[in-house]
Formats: structure tokens, C-alpha cells, sequence
């Protein structure tokens, strides 16, 4: 079996209203100097697959067809 990480973020000029609602409740609890937070979501995916590659081009596919926008979203896929 073979685990898979995908981090899926907004692109650069993309409102990010999670992050900048997170930074604003930072900085009323106190915190200062935070620049900027941007929120990712991450999905761990165990697949019955032992080919790194194989797996890799799966979850690729999956991130074009569901995971992803890519108008808006970045992404980054590891192995874990």
C-alpha cells in the first residue's frame, strides 16, 4: 500500500477570505507581525498501488477531474 499527500492551495491573487479571516482573529488574540495566512486543504489517499509512479499519475488524474480547480487552485503532490 502506498500513501499519497495532496496540498491544495489558491493561487497568488486569489481571495483567500479562511486565511484572512484566520490572520484578523490572530492579531485580536494578540499576535503581531503576521504578514499573511493562507489556508491549504490536504488529502491523504492510500492507495493498493506500490508503483510510486503509477500512483503519482492516478492522483495527477484525480486533481484535474476533482480535487483541484485549476482556474484557482495550486497543488503539490508527495509520497508519504
Amino acid at each position: 500500500m502506498l500513501t499519497v499527500e495532496v496540498k491544495v492551495g489558491l493561487k497568488k491573487g486569489v481571495a483567500d477570505p479562511e486565511g484572512a479571516n484566520t490572520r484578523k482573529s490572530l492579531e485580536l488574540l494578540g499576535f503581531e507581525g503576521i504578514e499573511e495566512v493562507r489556508s491549504l486543504k490536504v488529502y491523504r489517499i492510500a492507495m493498493d498501488s506500490e508503483d510510486e509512479e503509477k500512483a503519482r499519475e492516478r492522483v495527477e488524474e484525480m486533481c484535474k477531474k476533482l480535487l483541484t480547480n485549476p482556474v484557482i487552485h495550486t497543488y503539490e503532490i508527495s509520497t508519504l
